[in-house]
């Protein structure tokens, strides 16, 4: 096989063509089926499960899993990164995290609560293999795209991505809803329930198929590859210290750094509750209504994220990454006002619709706009990390704050007003990143 030149037309298509792989397991799993199907699991009078010698609480013990998986991430991905950029093969790594992950979704079929320990670890390995492949992938931004090229490269993938996911969820959610027309027998509740543990299987073999293409193009990584050495792992550590010092010297991409970790917070946990803040606050005719509007809700998200990723790109060609970006939290703030008085289904699908809006647009613009501000090196992947690491400390910070103010004040609306803080600090903070590359060990 040749290999493709950095820039060409061919290698960033089958760069962004990973999105349209993995992006099925943010809205299959994360967001729409797996929800569903893991509330259907209980009784509307026992909403609690014998795990570890406690009893917990459905949805709480999901977050404690999600939050230990996140935690495990934060930890090996910056060594894995290290190792990665030091042995020069980070598709290997992109690999094995993408089929760990894969694996998991499939091993999701057999989810129950009769066997608990093996359901929740397959869930762990899909979540683990998302997010651990998002740093090998993120990283090679910088190695195949030149800087004028990354904005759209980016928010190329996050709206093939957006498209891909529809496709699939919509699929699956035929299968769910009409069990019968795919020989699915049983009552009309076990039948959706196998069709949703079939749907699992879809989005495992979806992920591991479709990345095959991008896989066969993208280059092993750096050129300078060596063998792995018996203290590798404390090379990791040794490629995180010098990558931190770095940083502290790059004003412009430290004060970004400052500033996506903080507006960050608020974006993640917004995506990630969007769902049960619309399942408990607002008003739905009656049960059936509800998972509906739900699903709605979820794929206007997802269709207007599309053209979000695409517009912010022109924006940002238009009038620059950071102001393009001061305008996006901007609208954040809104929305985080808007919703602490929405109340009606069709107040919340408005509120859904400029959410996609901003959603797909913010996540895009901040990959590229990390990726330009990134200094010449090899090391691209020990610095993706680092930007990984950021987002995924800003979800568990995000998400305990949100938490505690909902549990404290008794009201999700009240949390989601309070995210309005950290969207306006973020903007504080990107007018403060200077236009021009600054390099400082001062503040």
């Amino acid at each position: 096989m040749a290999i493709l030149k950095k820039g060409s037309k061919k290698l960033l298509n089958a760069w962004a063509f990973y999105d349209w792989a993995n992006s099925v397991y943010t809205l299959t799993i994360a967001s729409a089926i797996f929800p569903i199907f893991y509330s259907a699991l209980f009784l509307d009078a026992v909403k609690s499960v014998r795990f570890l010698g406690f009893d917990f609480k459905s949805t709480a013990l999901i977050s404690f899993v999600t939050a230990f998986t996140f935690f495990v991430v934060t930890i090996l991905s910056p060594i894995l990164s290290g190792i990665a950029d030091y042995t020069g093969n980070k598709k290997l790594f992109l690999k094995f995290f993408c089929y760990i992950g894969s694996l998991g979704c499939i091993g999701m079929f057999w989810f129950s609560l009769e066997h608990i320990y093996i359901s929740l670890f397959f869930y762990f390995c899909g979540l683990i293999g998302y997010w651990g492949s998002l740093v090998f992938y993120n990283s090679y931004l910088p190695d195949i795209a030149y800087p004028e090229q990354q904005d759209a490269i980016s928010a190329k993938g996050f709206s093939i991505g957006y498209i891909g996911s529809v496709i699939l969820l919509l699929a699956n959610l035929a299968m769910v809803m009409k069990p019968n027309w795919f020989a699915i027998e049983g009552s009309e509740q076990e039948a959706a329930m196998v069709a949703m543990r079939i749907s699992f299987i879809t989005v495992g073999v979806w992920w591991m198929l479709f990345a095959q293409y991008t896989f066969y193009h993208l280059p092993k990584g750096n050129s300078q590859e060596k063998k792995v050495i018996k203290d590798v792992l404390l090379n990791g550590f040794k490629e995180l210290n010098s990558v931190w010092k770095q940083l502290k010297e790059n004003l412009r991409l430290k004060r970004f750094l400052y500033a996506y970790f903080v507006y960050s917070m608020a974006v993640q946990t917004i995506m990630l509750m969007a769902v049960y803040f619309g399942e408990e606050e607002i008003s739905w005719a009656d049960n059936n209504e509800k998972t509906l509007g739900l699903i709605i809700s979820i794929l206007v998200i997802q269709l207007v994220a599309v053209f979000g990723a695409s517009l912010t790109s022109r924006a940002s060609a238009k009038y620059g990454n950071i102001p393009t970006l001061i305008g996006i939290n901007t609208i954040w703030m809104l929305i985080c006002v808007f919703a602490y008085f929405v109340k009606t289904p069709i107040e919340f699908y408005m509120t859904a619709a400029v959410v996609g809006f901003v959603m797909g647009g913010v996540q895009a613009l901040s990959r590229s706009t990390y990726s330009k501000f990134l200094p010449e090196t090899k090391d691209t992947t020990s610095y993706f990390s680092f930007y990984d690491v950021t987002e995924k400390i800003g979800i568990i910070i995000g998400m305990s704050i949100y938490g505690t103010v909902d549990q404290i004040t008794g009201t999700m609306r009240n949390a989601i007003l309070f995210l309005l803080v950290f969207f306006l600090f973020g903007i504080i903070l990107l007018f403060r990143i200077p236009k021009k590359l600054q390099l400082t060990t001062k503040s």
